[in-house]
């Protein structure tokens, strides 16, 4: 499965765009579209540029990467909400989750809601941000 028009979407408005690399609230170095490494693994440094064009093609890699690790029998928005929280809180950290574990259990199981939610902090700090697309990632899970 690709992640879809949705997942994107959701990935571009969460992250914004950032053409110069800046600090994100985690203390990592991030640019364009909330990357922290670059395709070939090397992490964001300081005083990194890009263009449009490169945060589109890094966002592009990124997505397929996570996306094609995520080999779950879910619909599409349930497929595309998991890409965009996979994300943001990288590919171990969903891995590792009670969240991924109840999609595998069950995937309309009311209670995945509960655990999307649980991803809101960053540093022991809830973050409205993370709230709001916690809120959005969960809805579009749930979506018909």
């Amino acid at each position: 499965m690709e992640a879809g028009k949705n997942c994107i979407d959701l990935i571009k408005k969460f992250e914004g765009l950032r053409l110069e690399s800046y600090k994100c609230p985690a203390g990592l170095w991030t640019i364009g579209y909330g990357n922290t490494m670059w395709e070939n693994g090397i992490k964001v440094k300081e005083n990194q540029v890009i263009d449009i064009q490169r945060a589109e093609k890094l966002l592009t890699y990124w997505v397929s990467k996570y996306a094609d690790r995520i080999n779950l029998d879910i619909n599409q928005n349930q497929f595309d909400a998991l890409v965009s929280f996979a994300y943001n809180i990288g590919i171990g950290n969903f891995d590792s989750s009670t969240l991924k574990k109840k999609v595998i259990a069950n995937p309309n199981d009311h209670t995945i809601r509960d655990e999307f939610m649980k991803w809101v902090s960053s540093k022991g700090k809830q973050l409205p941000g993370l709230v709001k697309r916690r809120e959005a990632e969960a809805n579009l899970y749930f979506k018909i």
